[in-house]
């Protein structure tokens, strides 16, 4: 089975249709890109199209089992695309819509990346660990403050409300 995203204007991804092996083989046998789009668009009588790999993520293929493929070279367009994604030509990537607007295109990852990057302490450091931190993005945050953005609870505060931690770069640092 080969996958397809039907694309709108400005390269959003409307859906993504399943085509049958048979529906994108050349006359060698070979799955070829152009036979599913000449299909897709008989069937559907829509011209944009683009294939696209239910095993691609984060510009890397996976197995069907979750692990990464030691054959990278099945990856495709960065990651699988879906429903409101945009397909960037020019970088051969679909991208999942822009998770906050400081986030900046990483195309050797084909993924978002935050301005500052994600804090490398997650728990407590205790074996097995007690508690880890919750941690998400605070755009407003990081708009006031660009040395900010990255924030986070324990799981194990039960105070109402929670004491919010920010990273420093090295360490989180109460408010």
């Amino acid at each position: 089975m080969a996958h397809f995203a039907k694309l709108g204007v400005n390269g959003k991804v409307l859906s993504v249709e399943v085509v049958a092996d048979a529906d994108c083989q050349g006359a060698d046998g070979t799955e070829l890109e152009d036979v599913g789009i000449q299909f897709l668009t008989r069937i559907h009588g829509w011209p944009l199209w683009a294939k696209t790999s239910y095993n691609t993520r984060g510009g890397k293929y996976y197995n069907a089992d979750g692990t990464e493929a030691s054959d990278q070279s099945k990856a495709l367009r960065g990651n699988y695309a879906g429903i409101g994604y945009t397909w960037d030509e020019d970088n051969d990537i679909f991208w999942p819509k822009q998770p906050h607007a400081s986030w900046t295109k990483n195309t050797s990852t084909a993924s978002w990346d935050a301005p500052i990057t994600y804090p490398s302490v997650i728990d407590d450091g205790a074996d097995p660990v007690v508690w880890t931190y919750e941690i998400t993005w605070n755009e407003s945050g990081y708009q006031a403050d660009n040395t900010k953005g990255w924030e986070a609870t324990k799981s194990n505060d039960s105070a109402d409300p929670k004491t919010i931690h920010d990273w420093n770069g090295s360490a989180w640092v109460a408010r």
